[in-house]
Order: structure tokens, then sequence, then C-alpha cells
């Protein structure tokens, strides 16, 4: 009995060491990029993300939560609005604020999430024009702490949040469309 119990102890050691080496060679930063094509100029696209308001009508994380806390504090849009959550698992607690808004082709979003995993991130959207369309891309990158690095030895976050905004820009494609 005793040697069976040594076994599992040594199994599980062994595990956990190997979790924390592949941890270890997980980069210090993430990134998730998305881009999607709108048949739509940028002066159209740019005021559905600038306002958190309008996020309701696209954002694929609004959804996830119908009895969703949310709060809006300071400029009404645009550089310094600020959009504030509380909700179940899928969507946890944070904090968004637009620190740049360059009309109509950029906006930087400084993301804070408190739970259920901490993390400090940036959004960032860019609208692009192309002839009679507009490239849009969401992109969202941040630090890897080294917890983070170990859930990322579980979980492929481009795939994850990918899929999230892949919703999100379709929603944004099918708004600005209208």
């Amino acid at each position: 009995m005793f040697e069976i119990i040594v076994i599992i102890a040594i199994v599980l050691v062994v595990a956990v060491a190997i979790i924390l080496i592949l941890a270890a060679t997980k980069p210090e930063s993430f990134s998730v990029q998305r881009v999607i094509t709108v048949q739509a100029p940028p002066e159209r696209i740019f005021p559905l993300i600038n306002d958190f308001h309008q996020w309701g009508s696209w954002s694929p994380y609004e959804n996830k939560d119908p009895a969703m806390k949310r709060s809006y504090s300071g400029a009404a849009s645009g550089t310094g609005a600020v959009y504030a959550w509380e909700g179940n698992k899928n969507v946890g607690s944070g904090r968004m604020e637009i620190l740049d808004a360059s009309a109509p082709s950029k906006i930087v979003i400084k993301l804070d999430f408190f739970t259920p995993f901490e993390g400090h991130n940036t959004a960032e959207f860019t609208m692009l024009p192309q002839g009679d369309a507009t490239n849009v891309t969401w992109l969202m990158h941040g630090p890897l702490p080294f917890m983070g690095k170990i859930m990322h030895v579980f979980i492929n976050m481009d795939r994850m949040v990918g899929k999230d905004f892949e919703i999100g820009l379709a929603n944004l494609k099918r708004l600005a469309k209208r």
C-alpha cells in the first residue's frame, strides 16, 4: 500500500513540475486579434464602438448574463467614457475606459477585469477604409503573469476569446450596413 502512495505522489510531483515548466515557456504577454471587412464607411462604425451605451447592440458579452449590472460614468462617449459591469461567472466584473478616440479610425480602451481573474489589458479598435468598405480590427493585448501562464497551458486564449471577437465584429458589420 505504501508503495502505491509513493508512486502516486511521484506521478503528481512530475505532473506539477511539467505544468510549471510548460508555463515558464509561455510568453510574457498575449494578444488576440480579429479583422472583418464591413461595407460601410468608418464614420458609421466608429460611433458604435466609441459610445459604451451602444455596446449592448453588438458586443457578444452583453448577452452572456441578462441580469448583469452596468454603470456608465465619465464622458458620454469618447476619451474618458467609463463602463463598469458586474455579472455572473460568464462575465465576471470589470471596468473599461476609453483612453483615446481618434475619429473615425482608432479607439483605445483600458480594460480591467476584477473577477473571476484579475487582468489589466488594452483593447484597440482600428477602422481602415478600403475603397467603399472598412477593415475593422479588434485587438486585445496585455501582460501574462505567471498564474496566467499556467492557465494558458490548459486553455487557448486566442481560440476562446477570438470566437467572441468574431461574433462581435459580425454584429458590428450587420449594424453598420443598415
